[in-house]
C-alpha cells in the first residue's frame, strides 16, 4: 500500500509540475489583455489604406517590323492591331503616417502606374501621386488632397525583438483590411525580391501571413507602432514574410518628400563575400572583407586604381568583414566624399583613396554587363529545366522569364527558347553568355541563334538601356 500510495503521490507531483510549466509557458507566450490585438487594430485600421494601380502595357506584334515596310504593304495591305495598349492593374497597401496626406508603401506596388487611387475603409476614395520613389530599398511615399487623416506611428526596428508578437495588416488578393499574427522570427534576413531580382538587404522575417496584396501594409508591435513595411513573400513557402524595417523607411523619407529620390554615394564594385577557400588562395588567413569581382566602367573604383581580385579590408581605418558592411559604410557616404580604402593586392597591404559618386539607377555597383536590358532572363540548362521545357539541346542557355513589353517580347521570344549563339558566337554556357553581354551596349543590335523545339532560327532585336 505504501508503494502504491508512494508511487501515486509521485504522479501527481509529476503533473503538478508539468501543468505549472505549461501555465507559465502559456502566460509569458500570451499576451495578458486578450483584447490587445484588437484594440490595436480598431485604433489604426483608419489609417490604413488600399492601393489600387492602373498600367497601360503597349503589346507590339512581332510582325510589325515587316508590315510598317512599304513593299509588304503594297502586297497585303494594312495589318489592324499591330500595337496595342493593354491596361494592367494591381493591388497593394499602404498607411498614413503624416495628417496632411502623406502615405508610405513599397516601390513596386506604384512602379509604371499611371493611375493610383487610394481607399480608406470607410470607402473614401482620392487620387494619389508618387512624390518619392526608392527602388534599392523598395520604399515609396504616395500623397493625396487630404488633411486631419488618422495616422499610425512610426516605432524603432532596431529595438525590436526576435521572438515578440507581430501583427500585418493589408490587402492580401483584394480582401481589404485583413489581418494576420505572428512573431519577428528573424532580422537582418538578405533576400532577392521585386521583378528586378535584386537583392535586398536587412529584412525583418515573420510568420504572420503575408499574400500578394499585402505589399506595402504595417508590420505592428503591440505598442501599435509600425516596425516594418510589409514586402515579399516566398512563393510555395509556409508562414515565411518580409518586412521592410521601419527604420531604413525612417532615414530616407526626408529626401523622398523633398527631392522625390535618395542621393547616395557609389564606389561602382562588384563584390562578393570571402569563403576559407578563396581567402587561402589569395594568401589570407581570416575570410574577412571584399573581394572585388569587378569594376564598372569610369567608376570611382577605377579612377583609384582598383581591380579585380584586390580585396577591401578596411574603409577610412573601420574593418569591412562582408559585403554588407561594406555596402552599408558607402551608402552611409555622400558623394563627392573622399575615403580612405586599404586593400589587400597580391599578398600586400596597400592604401587608395576614392572620390565617391553618386549612385543612379544606371550605376548601382553592379558589373557593365547589366546595364544592357534585352527583355528576357536565362538560366543554365539543368535536368530540371530540360524536362520542363521539353528541351531538344543541353547545350547554350535557356530563357526563363521575358519581360512584356521588353525586346524578346517584341520579337516573340518565350521561356523555353534556348539561345546557342551571340552574334555568331557559340554559347555554351552561363559564363559565355555573360562575356557576350558584356560586349554589348544599349542601342546595338543583336543577332541570336535560338533553338526552339529543336529547331534553330535567327532572331535580331535591339538592346536598351536598363
Amino acid at each position: 500500500m505504501r508503494r502504491v500510495c508512494s508511487k501515486g503521490i509521485f504522479g501527481v507531483l509529476v503533473l503538478v509540475f508539468f501543468a505549472a510549466v505549461n501555465t507559465g509557458w502559456a502566460a509569458s507566450a500570451i499576451p495578458e489583455n486578450p483584447d490587445i490585438v484588437a484594440d490595436i487594430v480598431e485604433r489604426v485600421s483608419p489609417a490604413v489604406v488600399n492601393i489600387d494601380t492602373l498600367r497601360i502595357a503597349v503589346y507590339r506584334s512581332p510582325l510589325a517590323p515587316f508590315f510598317s515596310d512599304p513593299f509588304f504593304r503594297r502586297f497585303f495591305g494594312d495589318i489592324p492591331e499591330l500595337e496595342r495598349q493593354i491596361p494592367q492593374r494591381g493591388i497593394g497597401t499602404g498607411f498614413v503616417f503624416r495628417s496632411d496626406g502623406y502615405i508610405l508603401t513599397n516601390e513596386h506596388v506604384i512602379r509604371g502606374a499611371n493611375e493610383i487611387k487610394v481607399t480608406f475603409i470607410d470607402g473614401k476614395e482620392y487620387e494619389g501621386k508618387v512624390v518619392g520613389a526608392d527602388s534599392l530599398t523598395d520604399i515609396a511615399v504616395v500623397k493625396i488632397d487630404a488633411d486631419n487623416l488618422p495616422t499610425i506611428p512610426l516605432g524603432d526596428s532596431d529595438k525590436a525583438r526576435v521572438g515578440e508578437f507581430v501583427i500585418a495588416i493589408g490587402n492580401p488578393y483584394g480582401l481589404s483590411h485583413t489581418v494576420t499574427v505572428g512573431v519577428l522570427s528573424a532580422k537582418g534576413r538578405p533576400i532577392s525580391a521585386g521583378d528586378s531580382g535584386r537583392e535586398y538587404e536587412n529584412f525583418l522575417q515573420t510568420d504572420a501571413a503575408i499574400n500578394p496584396g499585402n505589399s506595402g501594409g504595417p508590420l505592428l508591435n503591440l505598442r501599435g507602432e509600425v516596425i516594418g513595411i510589409n514586402t515579399a513573400i516566398l512563393p510555395y513557402a509556409q508562414g515565411i514574410g518580409f518586412a521592410i524595417p521601419i527604420n531604413m523607411a525612417k532615414s530616407i523619407l526626408e529626401q523622398l518628400i523633398e527631392k522625390g529620390k535618395v542621393v547616395r554615394a557609389w564606389l561602382g564594385v562588384y563584390i562578393q563575400d570571402l569563403t576559407p577557400e578563396l581567402a587561402q588562395k589569395f594568401g589570407l588567413s581570416e575570410a574577412k572583407g571584399a573581394l572585388v569581382a569587378d569594376i564598372s566602367r569610369g567608376s570611382p573604383a577605377e579612377e583609384a586604381g582598383l581591380k579585380r581580385g584586390d580585396i577591401i579590408l578596411k574603409v577610412d581605418g573601420k574593418e569591412v568583414l562582408t559585403v554588407s558592411s561594406l555596402q552599408q559604410e558607402i551608402r552611409s557616404r555622400r558623394p563627392g566624399e573622399r575615403v580612405r580604402l586599404e586593400v589587400w593586392r597580391d599578398g600586400k597591404r596597400i592604401i587608395l583613396e576614392a572620390t565617391l559618386g553618386e549612385l543612379k539607377e544606371s550605376s548601382v555597383g553592379i558589373p557593365e554587363i547589366q546595364q544592357v536590358d534585352l527583355g528576357f532572363e536565362v538560366a543554365e540548362i539543368t535536368d530540371d529545366l530540360v524536362e520542363r521545357y521539353s528541351l531538344r539541346t543541353t547545350r547554350g542557355v535557356v530563357i526563363v522569364s521575358v519581360r512584356v513589353g521588353g525586346p524578346a517580347d517584341k520579337v516573340g521570344l518565350r521561356p523555353g527558347d534556348v539561345i546557342l549563339e551571340v552574334n555568331r558566337t557559340e554559347i555554351a554556357s552561363l559564363a559565355d553568355w555573360e562575356e557576350a553581354l558584356a560586349r554589348i551596349t544599349p542601342g546595338d543590335t543583336v543577332l541570336l541563334l535560338i533553338d526552339r523545339g529543336g529547331r534553330t532560327y535567327f532572331v535580331p532585336l535591339k538592346a536598351e538601356k536598363r
